[in-house]
């Protein structure tokens, strides 16, 4: 959950604030509690905002304890200077939340405030209700929720493992930009490294794992060829050696660019990303770690945005097919997806019993596995980052993951590549629109309704929003 800090506004005419003074802190005492019982942090002002020096002092003791977002509160008139004044002291994110009893006018002084804030282009979200209604906590918790994900990139390193793949533009993005945007810095790493140290990670490790993922498999699918017990622990050592330099280098997510010279001289890295992305490996539970196939810059951005909102893992994978008779896509990669996607179980041993380790295809000559199964059935929220003429737009949408009786999901796997792993999707966004618009080949999704959350991080961010639904049509 997020840290919210909360600044209750006044009146600055003395007698007045006295008498409301009770009212106030009685409001404001029921919203704070509402959001400790939502499961937030809540730092609350010191004093309740009556004076020019109050508006500054408290909002800066507040924005002091590094909260994710500042409430700032209106149960009756204020006077909206203080909120001016307060929001120049306040470097989070703001949300002007107003009380709905008729008694007091707290609306107007929300609403003053807030338009005095447009008029020096100082964004913010406004929320409205009775201090103890859930829904007004969980509106504030959104804003909450998005404020800490975009916060938790500032700062962070992208580990950019190779450089752009197969001429793919959209898998590289400006590195001032991502500073300048986002707070994000970009270590670029040459695949060398990686090659170098996967030869010189622990063999016993990499025993250990191979047996592990033999062990819970539904099949490893040895051929004496492209997949081997040595090829399936290189591409484990791979993993070991950019667990390390994730270490050594604080890298906070990362991208490998392999195609082509690691997928035809090294081998591919689909088990390293895949248990990356995982929240477990071999070793038992972890953080999982975003790594983008391709070196894909603003698909692992996407990926780590998505993760910070849903608390979940992310799912990469290219736009592989459109069944239009079925109205359904085959989200399909080259053997990179979290083997968590293929139960969405918290015990590792469930997932990977649905998840074989094919030879990889002709694509790739050095070979290796690829960690190939069927996304688990339900609601998903999916998108990307993508860029128009420059500038950073999100694109979204909600759809379902659905799976079926095995001979149909043979059926259409082998439309494709059957040894990658599917995610079969039904968009709530039209075909001709999608495939009109989208601005990539690379797609991400996470479980569950997270489009309130990611709404309000596009807006934190000023990017723009393109939302599909059936209804829009467009």
């Amino acid at each position: 959950m997020a840290r919210i800090g909360v600044v209750s506004i006044s009146d600055g005419r003395g007698h007045v604030h006295a008498r409301n003074a009770d009212f106030i802190q009685s409001k404001q005492d029921a919203l704070v509690a509402s959001l400790r019982a939502a499961g937030h942090e809540v730092v609350v002002g010191a004093d309740l905002v009556a004076t020019n020096s109050l508006a500054v002092s408290v909002a800066r003791e507040v924005a002091a304890a590094d909260v994710d977002v500042t409430v700032f509160y209106y149960a009756v008139w204020s006077f909206p200077h203080f909120t001016m004044l307060a929001a120049d002291a306040t470097r989070s994110p703001l949300v002007l939340v107003a009380s709905t009893d008729p008694t007091e006018p707290g609306l107007v002084g929300m609403l003053a405030a807030g338009g005095a804030l447009d008029q020096i282009g100082r964004k913010h979200a406004r929320a409205w209700g009775a201090p103890d209604d859930a829904e007004l906590a969980a509106a504030i918790g959104v804003q909450a929720q998005a404020s800490a994900a975009v916060s938790s990139l500032h700062g962070s390193t992208f580990g950019r493992f190779g450089g752009r793949p197969m001429g793919m533009n959209t898998a590289v993005a400006n590195t001032d930009q991502w500073m300048r945007k986002f707070g994000v810095d970009v270590e670029e790493i040459d695949q060398y490294e990686l090659v170098l140290r996967a030869e010189q990670a622990d063999g016993a490790e990499a025993k250990k794992a191979r047996e592990w993922i033999e062990q819970h498999a539904a099949g490893v699918h040895y051929d004496g060829d492209k997949l081997t017990p040595e090829l399936l622990e290189r591409q484990i050592r791979s993993y070991l050696a950019i667990r390390d330099i994730i270490d050594e280098r604080a890298i906070g997510f990362s991208g490998i660019k392999a195609q082509p010279e690691l997928t035809e001289n090294f081998a591919t890295m689909d088990v390293t990303e895949a248990f990356l992305n995982d929240p477990y490996d071999w070793n038992g539970p972890k953080q999982p770690h975003v790594c983008a196939t391709e070196a894909d810059m603003d698909g692992a951005l996407t990926m780590q945005l998505f993760k910070a909102i849903s608390g979940t893992p992310v799912l990469f994978a290219d736009v592989r097919h459109y069944h239009a008779d079925r109205d359904i896509w085959d989200l399909c990669n080259s053997g990179q997806h979290a083997t968590w996607y293929a139960a969405r179980s918290d015990d590792p041993a469930e997932n990977l019993a649905k998840v074989n380790f094919y030879p990889e295809v002709f694509f790739f000559p050095a070979g290796g596995a690829s960690v190939q199964h069927i996304a688990a059935p339900g609601e998903m929220t999916l998108g990307r980052l993508t860029r128009e003429n420059g500038e950073y737009r999100l694109q979204m949408m909600l759809g379902e993951f659905e799976n079926y009786d095995e001979a149909t999901n043979k059926t259409l796997v082998d439309q494709s590549t059957p040894e990658w792993p599917h995610a079969f999707a039904r968009l709530d966004a039209p075909g001709e629109v999608f495939l009109s618009k989208f601005g990539a080949n690379h797609i991400h999704a996470v479980p569950g309704d997270h489009r309130a959350a990611l709404r309000a991080v596009a807006e934190q961010l000023d990017v723009r929003l393109d939302e599909w639904s059936r209804g829009s049509g467009s």
